[in-house]
């Protein structure tokens, strides 16, 4: 199901991507749901699990790499981390 919620918003202005733009709006309360690749980082793993119980944001852990996630969301990178705006 996260995946698919993924990519329903592939192409959104209100898909973020990256760990910096995620933890960034993620301490301003900004975000709703963040999606992690199976290879993210575990010190960002760590950050955005703690910041995000403080605002309640749904986090996915998908079973895709990152570069996975990157063809997912359409970008030639790779994608660790990628949040969906309120």
């Amino acid at each position: 199901m996260s995946l698919a919620e993924l990519k329903k918003h592939v192409g959104s202005k209100k898909l973020l991507l990256g760990a910096d733009r995620t933890l960034k709006n993620l301490k301003k309360g900004e975000l709703k749901e963040i999606f992690l690749s199976s290879n993210t980082a575990e010190n960002v793993k760590e950050d955005i699990e703690t910041i995000s119980k403080k605002f309640n944001v749904k986090i996915y852990k998908l079973d895709i790499t990152s570069e996975e996630m990157g063809v997912v969301v359409k970008k030639p990178f790779s994608v660790s981390v990628a949040s969906l705006q309120k």
